[in-house]
């Protein structure tokens, strides 16, 4: 005779309320598809002459979609420069970076960590496009951004010259010079109108 079909979870659990038969339950369609639906169905065939079961494994995938995505930025030279790129997906996606195009490794003051890049003490040869990769078995996805190295003519507004008083003639003194510059400027000396020559002292 015609058997009779039902369906069932091998884990025990009940089968979702949202699920639904068709065609004498021979086929069993599970809308919006989640992670909490996924495990091992059986569909059991039944007659008085006897019984069957066929098993069938659904598993849940994702393809990456951001979560965090990387932007431009601008760094004046030798400071440094953080990115992080973060994507959801199932299986969970892996990372990898590009610049112009072409693979960028970890090495010296360039380092990569998941999907946070470092750039520290940036110079003019690290202007350019990055491009942050996420990608599983299911997909793969770019965010790109660029990196612009920036010039700062020097600036002393945080820097403070004191005014300094020997207490003892023949002593030492320091006088510390530090304005924020980008790139590192060079430096001179002046006593009032005259420049300051290195000598002995």
């Amino acid at each position: 005779p015609v058997p009779t079909i039902s369906w069932r979870r091998a884990d025990g659990k009940q089968i979702p309320r949202k699920a639904r038969r068709h065609r004498s339950s021979g086929l069993l369609e599970i809308p919006n598809f989640q992670q909490e639906d996924t495990g091992l169905y059986e569909c059991v065939a039944e007659n008085v002459r006897g019984k069957n079961v066929a098993r069938g494994q659904l598993t849940f995938y994702a393809q990456p979609n951001w979560i965090q995505k990387i932007s431009d930025a601008r760094a004046a030279i030798e400071e440094s420069i953080v990115w992080e790129c973060r994507a959801s997906g199932r299986p969970k996606p892996s990372y990898r970076w590009l610049k112009d195009g072409e693979p960028l490794l970890p090495q010296g003051r360039v380092q990569l960590e998941q999907g946070s890049l470092t750039i520290t003490n940036v110079s003019l040869s690290d202007a350019g496009m990055y491009q942050c990769v996420a990608e599983n078995r299911h997909g793969i996805i770019f965010a790109s951004a660029e990196l612009s190295i920036i010039a700062i003519g020097p600036d002393f507004s945080k820097t403070l010259l004191k005014k300094l008083t020997l207490v003892k003639v023949g002593g030492e003194v320091i006088i510390e010079c530090k304005p924020k510059a980008s790139p590192r400027p060079t430096y001179s000396w002046k006593k009032g109108k005259d420049i300051l020559r290195e000598n002995e002292r």
